[in-house]
């Protein structure tokens, strides 16, 4: 990952990255410096938490704001002291500035009020209705953002134990954190203006591949 990659967080204290890690890494409990020690860490922990979760999630269950945030810290609580809070700090991307970190406890209220009141528990029976399920529920909470760190890789969880639900397999988004990269933050960004149409064609075929 490269420094282009990374969120711009400027206005944070020097203190919460890792001292020896040249402003590459959190601040961690573990004490890691590089960012190669840091994602294999995050991804052992995210392997570990997809299995419980796997185990616990029922099958009629709504998901709330509180579940999102029980879910960050199942997974990053052992790494990062602030895991499972919402980020107090602004983030942008590439230019891409998500939302206010002051809104974000409001808007995951009504994230939770609209998107997933509405689309989970996830029965939906058809592909195209489950894709369309899943892609507005991800380009939401995208779109907040409501982390420091972790947030792709939540969403996509979320999107998996919803697929779940609605008698997927486990999805498969190697193609949209890989070569369709760029198509996957356009569609995020789409969802500006509500439009869900690019990010529910991207999880036809998640779906697709993931069969």
């Amino acid at each position: 990952m490269t420094p282009h990659d990374r969120y711009d967080t400027s206005g944070l204290p020097e203190d919460q990255y890792e001292p020896e890690s040249n402003g590459t890494v959190l601040k961690n409990l573990l004490g890691i410096t590089t960012r190669e020690k840091m994602e294999t860490a995050e991804t052992a922990e995210l392997w570990l938490a997809e299995e419980q979760l796997l185990g616990e999630i029922e099958q009629d269950q709504s998901f709330t704001a509180p579940d999102i945030c029980g879910m960050h810290r199942l997974w990053l609580g052992r790494i990062y002291s602030w895991a499972g809070e919402y980020r107090k700090v602004n983030l942008s991307k590439d230019g891409f500035t998500f939302a206010m970190a002051h809104t974000i406890p409001a808007l995951m209220a009504e994230f939770e009020r609209d998107q997933l009141a509405r689309y989970t528990p996830c029965h939906f029976s058809e592909r195209e209705t489950i894709a369309q399920a899943l892609a507005e529920v991800h380009v939401e909470l995208m779109l907040i953002h409501p982390f420091r760190e972790g947030n792709g890789r939540l969403g996509r969880l979320l999107a998996t134990l919803m697929g779940l639900q609605a008698g997927l397999p486990l999805l498969d988004f190697s193609e949209m954190a890989g070569r369709r990269k760029e198509e996957y933050f356009a569609a995020v960004r789409a969802g500006l203006d509500r439009e869900y149409r690019p990010m529910t064609h991207l999880f036809v075929d998640v779906i697709e591949l993931s069969s």
